[in-house]
């Protein structure tokens, strides 16, 4: 009847308890976890708890909260936080009670709590200037929510801290039925000025855009102030060097026991065009993105459940802890899913992984590929093959190259296998075997890929950006005071 949506980044340490107090409830729930592509043990501890777990394709709150409501089963959806553990033990009943009792379409949550600074200082009085009929809700940023499903699917999910904000103006100019309900009290870790003024940054945004709707885009040209936040990731082969052994695992009949895309073909009846595409194409670029667009406009939940329901080859698991005992940073290797392998690496435990990139949109396949840099020839960046990987690495690894291992099971792979320091074909048998062949002892050394994310200074401090919004806006307000609004788009 309920769906709990919950996104997670690095919150090992209270997502137990808050799915606890979640599970106090008598309505019938499903709880599913959607993870940012956490660093800590954040998946490792939700999955103690027997709950379904989403691998977001990349970072950002509001594609995680997008993703989660399309894995979604149920007609009603509650998003609920992370790393709060004083929630009331009735939150369930208080965000899903309105809609149930066919109250209200969307609920925002209001709470006591230390006084927020963005919602006083910028959001509240951009709303009450651009949407005067919000302006009256206590907490417009809140990001403990209900509402129909049939509504959710209709808007557009922001990215990272303007989301909140978004779905609210969204469901208003829809005309959803909108109601606060006071969930007690709830204490979060206060945020740092940095923080902050990212915070109101993407709000002001937020609500800048969806303002900009009502006329001729005077504000795109007056409030383009480097507001959009596009955080990337950076590439995985700069943080190799800071390992010291390294075993790479394919990830189809070496991980999974069956090949997955061959696996997920059939699911949705895609067989007969997998075939062709194989039969059609010798090119591995080009069958690579042949397959990705066969695939188009399938979600991601359906996928990462596929995958979910697969065999894994026994012994596996072992094998990680195993090599991770002896000092090896283990990386898995995928040509197509990106995004399944990135659910492997949280769910399974490996440190990293290296695939060309299957594009998503709002949790749909796309039907592209970023080809990774890492699989084209240093001298020719026009030049694919899969085994330049060993390049990169060498070149990164020059004191040890004796250090890396490839395992496979694909007999197409000698070329990988003679580039490795150490090439293991797998037979289907006993992949705990590999230990035979992999150097060195259990130690207490550590070796695990971190995600560097360059670390930009503020530079706006909070008063600057309050002033420059109402500025901004005050301008806005007597260009745009005739104009009326055109109805909402849908996203």
């Amino acid at each position: 009847m309920v769906s709990i949506i919950i996104p997670v980044l690095n919150e090992g340490s209270t997502i137990r308890k808050v799915i606890r107090i979640i599970r106090q409830t008598t309505l019938p729930i499903e709880i599913i976890v959607v993870d940012d592509n956490s660093s800590d043990n954040t998946i490792a501890e939700a999955m103690k708890e027997s709950v379904r777990i989403v691998t977001s394709s990349r970072r950002g709150k509001g594609l995680s909260m997008r993703e989660g409501l399309l894995a979604a089963r149920h007609d009603v959806i509650i998003y609920l936080d992370g790393d709060i553990t004083t929630y009331p033990s009735d939150i369930v009943d208080l965000l899903a009670g309105p809609i149930l009792r066919n109250e209200a379409d969307f609920v925002k949550s209001t709470f006591k709590r230390q006084a927020g600074r963005v919602t006083q200082l910028v959001a509240k009085p951009l709303l009450s200037i651009l949407f005067p009929e919000l302006s009256h809700l206590d907490q417009p940023l809140s990001g403990m929510i209900a509402g129909k499903k049939s509504y959710l699917e209709q808007v557009h999910f922001e990215k990272d801290y303007g989301v909140d904000i978004g779905l609210l103006i969204d469901m208003h100019r829809m005309g959803a039925r909108i109601l606060e309900v006071n969930i007690g009290k709830v204490q979060n870790a206060m945020q740092n000025l940095e923080q902050l003024g990212k915070m109101s940054k993407e709000v002001s945004r937020t609500i800048l855009n969806k303002a900009n709707a009502l006329g001729d885009h005077i504000l795109e040209k007056i409030g383009q102030i480097d507001l959009i936040n596009r955080q990337m990731e950076s590439a995985v082969l700069e943080s190799i060097e800071k390992m010291e052994k390294i075993v790479l695992f394919e990830m189809d009949h070496v991980v999974l026991r069956d090949n997955f895309t061959e696996t997920a073909a059939s699911r949705k009846g895609l067989s007969e065009g997998l075939g062709a595409v194989r039969l059609l194409y010798s090119d591995p670029e080009e069958r690579i993105r042949a397959t990705a667009a066969l695939f188009r406009d399938k979600s991601l939940p359906c996928l990462l459940e596929i995958v979910d329901a697969m065999p894994l080859v026994p012994g596996i698991c072992e094998l990680l802890r195993e090599l991770k005992k002896r000092g090896y940073s283990c990386g898995l290797v995928s040509e197509q899913f990106s995004f399944v392998a990135n659910h492997l690496k949280n769910t399974l435990g490996f440190d990293f992984v290296l695939s060309n990139q299957m594009k998503l949109e709002h949790g749909l396949v796309t039907g592209e590929v970023v080809i990774a840099p890492f699989f084209t020839a240093p001298d020719d960046k026009t030049s694919y093959n899969k085994s330049s990987m060993f390049s990169h690495i060498h070149k990164r690894l020059e004191p040890i190259r004796a250090n890396v291992i490839y395992v496979t099971a694909d007999n197409n792979d000698q070329e990988c296998l003679d580039l490795a320091s150490i090439g293991y074909h797998f037979d289907g048998t006993d992949i705990l075997s590999l230990l035979d062949h992999a150097p060195g002892k259990k130690n207490n050394a550590r070796f695990a890929l971190s995600s560097f994310r360059p670390q930009k200074s503020s530079q706006y401090v909070l008063p600057v950006l309050v002033l420059t919004a109402v500025s901004v806006f005050t301008y806005y307000t007597f260009l745009q005071k005739d104009k009326k609004n055109p109805p909402l788009q849908a996203g």
